[in-house]
């Protein structure tokens, strides 16, 4: 039995992808940039070139190759979860156990702490500027909030995932726009391979502060990538 309430009437978007910029299409006909693409376009990116030439660009693709398809196996368990009510088994190869293990990890570290869960894979957009996935909307601990799933190779500093701060600020923003919500906290939680735990929290207190900082990044985007 599925765990999600029912809450709203979530609208499937279409994603297209023209000029190699992922975009979605709108119920109000417009083709708008994802929250991702916009964050890629305008983020500092000196860090992940240094380490690709560290590397190798060959080894580096490996890498994240490897961990992205954890990552997609992570989500689908968890994914599944929700949906069914039902944990899933495990695939038999090494890292469908991993994926495994490190969706088991959420579950017990931060799922535990939902009260409600309004949907899962939640498209959104926020009118001709921005559109986006979401993994889980709903309550925690007593707050509506934006909820992702993220794993890593190693675990992160604050100062590394700004950008997540600024994905959930950004979905967030959206749903308030389309549902007429009141919702200012998010909150990250990811997985590490080797197993450990960190959840990043964007807190009520806090949000006007990332909210600048996500328009900032938003009129850049057009400003220049656009």
């Amino acid at each position: 039995m599925s765990l999600i309430t029912n809450k709203y009437d979530y609208k499937e978007l279409k994603r297209q992808h023209i000029d190699g910029k992922r975009l979605y299409a709108c119920p109000d006909g417009n083709a708008v940039a994802s929250v991702t693409t916009i964050l890629d376009a305008t983020k500092d990116k000196t860090h992940l070139i240094e380490w690709r030439k560290r590397v190798g660009t060959e080894k580096a693709r490996e890498i994240t190759t490897e961990a992205a398809g954890i990552g997609t196996r992570m989500h689908k368990y968890l994914e599944d979860y929700i949906d069914k009510g039902e944990w899933p088994t495990p695939g038999s190869n090494p890292y469908a156990k991993q994926a495994h293990q490190m969706a088991e990890t959420v579950r017990q570290k931060a799922i535990v702490d939902i009260d409600e869960m309004w949907g899962s894979e939640v498209h959104l957009f926020h009118p001709k500027i921005y559109a986006g996935t979401t993994d889980l909307v709903g309550v925690y601990k007593g707050k509506p909030a934006i909820m992702d799933f993220k794993q890593t190779n190693k675990p992160k500093k604050k100062e590394w995932v700004e950008d997540y701060y600024l994905q959930l600020t950004a979905y967030a923003l959206a749903h308030n726009e389309l549902y007429n919500t009141n919702i200012r906290s998010g909150h990250i939680f990811m997985c590490s391979r080797d197993f450990q735990y960190q959840q990043f929290d964007l807190l009520e207190e806090d949000f006007a502060q990332w909210e600048s900082k996500w328009w900032d990044r938003v009129y850049l985007y057009y400003d220049k990538f656009a």
